[in-house]
């Protein structure tokens, strides 16, 4: 037992050490790059770097790396399919660079997009989906997961073929997009893959199997690597290179883990958001405009097209207060499918 935890703290641990100095490489050479976009909420209105999510990708690969050079060095018996973990690194590391690639479109004067006017324009709306779903392609070539689905209080359901070459590709797809859609505040998107990463391990640990604690270990490992630098005040920013990664990783980690069911309601707040951007036909932005008193305005008014509509609608939130009543929605979610998991007897 003592072998097998050690197994998922050193992946971790160097996770960990490797994202945050690519964080800090990162910080220094987008800013001489000039791949910044406008923080909204600093009174100076500085720029600060983009495309963080490079580092999480990196950080990742290099330690799920580490677990396979152990296990293949002797220095353990690997217990993790190296053909899942290997899918998984070429998921995370394929979706992150289609999510740079919108991350490097920063323009010389200020540009309409998703609501707002910013330097940072971006990938066309249409583009976005396609991108993400080459992240897919690596689990479904290898088949990757179990196709009987067990589905609280109605039983299991096989899916069959339709698992890898359907359901994968749709989860990826909704994943990415929808964890994209929230994150416009410093620590939102960050804090909120340290929670969701942390639910999945406890999960894993508890219920599911050790392939699906290593990537979600490592995954958790990375997140706070980064949190530490994207928290308020943010010295960098995520870009979709890092909603597209995480989002990734997580629906790896669900597949190879088999916890579909209780990663489905886990991620019913993102759901919840892309069923609020379509009332606008996504052509909307969670972010509000910044008060004298530095709290938040909500864009539309009393309209609500967004979570952090909602928030700001019910209390007068500074920038940091934003992320965090987002945070603690996503805990009640978590704690929600912990509920119905023992409650169902999974």
């Amino acid at each position: 037992m003592y072998s097998t935890y050690l197994t998922l703290l050193v992946p971790a641990i160097i996770a960990f050490m490797i994202t945050a100095v690519s964080t800090l490489f990162l910080i220094s050479y987008m800013k001489e790059s000039g791949i910044t976009s406008l923080d909204h909420y600093k009174r100076s209105k500085p720029q600060i770097p983009g495309g963080g999510g490079v580092a999480l990708a990196f950080g990742f690969t290099v330690g799920m790396l580490v677990y396979v050079f152990g296990g293949s060095f002797g220095l353990y018996i690997p217990v993790a399919d190296y053909t899942y973990l290997f899918a998984t690194i070429l998921a995370v590391l394929l979706i992150s660079f289609g999510g740079f690639l919108d991350d490097l479109n920063v323009q010389p004067s200020k540009t309409r997009s998703t609501g707002m006017m910013d330097y940072r324009k971006g990938l066309k709306q249409w583009q976005k989906p396609l991108l993400t779903l080459i992240g897919a392609i690596p689990l479904m070539a290898v088949n990757a997961g179990v196709s009987i689905v067990h589905i609280p209080f109605l039983g299991t359901v096989n899916f069959g073929i339709l698992y890898p070459l359907l359901i994968i590709p749709l989860a990826i797809l909704y994943a990415s997009n929808a964890f994209n859609l929230l994150g416009g505040f410093d620590g939102l998107s960050s804090g909120s893959a340290v929670i969701v990463s942390l639910a999945l391990l406890l999960y894993s640990l508890a219920f599911g199997t050790y392939s699906g604690a290593l990537v979600s270990v490592v995954l958790f490992a990375s997140s706070v690597a980064f949190l530490i630098f994207n928290i308020y005040p943010a010295r960098i920013h995520p870009g979709d290179s890092f909603t597209y990664a995480i989002g990734a990783g997580f629906i790896a980690a669900i597949v190879i883990g088999n916890m579909e069911a209780f990663g489905f309601i886990v991620f019913l707040p993102w759901l919840i958001e892309f069923l609020l951007h379509l009332r606008r036909r996504f052509d909307v932005t969670d972010l509000g405009k910044m008060r004298s008193d530095g709290t938040m305005e909500p864009p539309y008014g009393k309209k609500i097209y967004s979570w952090t509509h909602l928030i700001m609608n019910l209390k007068k939130c500074k920038e940091w207060e934003v992320s965090l009543y987002m945070w603690l929605i996503e805990i009640g979610f978590v704690l929600l499918a912990f509920g119905i998991v023992l409650a169902s007897g999974m």
